[in-house]
């Protein structure tokens, strides 16, 4: 049977992050956004539902967001779902939580902490090891230097008009 697991999320950080580190020297941070919905009910009234959500960063990304981000700051993050269990130590019952981690986090708004939408900002994104990032793109190709030349299409007077039968349609 197949499956998918992935989450797209854009929202606000709802406290600074926590950067810690594992023992093996991973950087680990853990972060809460807060994602809005808006609707009318059938009354035509305006309803809001927030959502609270914990997400955990890794990686050179999680300095990253250690770093640069603040409560309050817009967020875009690309992840997947995870579900940590453990036992209560005091009642000893069975908990459960369900948190994102992510996979590529993007800064949104201006440097000035400002609640913007979406321009400037960087864009992070943790390799497969956890700890690498790419800046400004989805793709692992590296991106292409300004200063690099680019293909060109041929000038119109070097190529021949094109036959009747050339024509596709």
């Amino acid at each position: 049977m197949a499956s998918f697991n992935k989450v797209i999320l854009m929202g606000n950080l709802t406290r600074d992050p926590e950067l810690r580190y594992t023992p093996n020297g991973t950087a680990v941070a853990q972060i809460g956004i807060a994602v809005n919905r808006v609707w009318r009910n059938q009354e035509g009234q305006q309803q809001e539902e927030v959502t609270f959500i914990d997400v955990d960063v890794f990686g050179r990304t999680a300095e990253n967001v250690g770093q640069y981000m603040r409560k309050g700051r817009p967020i875009l993050i690309e992840g997947r779902l995870k579900l940590d269990q453990w036992d209560d130590r005091n009642t000893g019952q069975k908990r459960s939580k369900l948190k994102v981690v992510a996979d590529t986090v993007q800064f949104l708004g201006g440097r000035d902490g400002g609640q913007g939408g979406g321009g400037g900002g960087g864009n992070f994104q943790q390799g497969n090891q956890g700890g690498g990032y790419n800046q400004g793109g989805y793709s692992d190709a590296p991106p292409q230097r300004p200063d690099s030349p680019r293909p060109q299409a041929p000038p119109a007077d070097d190529m021949p008009p094109p036959e009747d039968d050339d024509v596709p349609f």
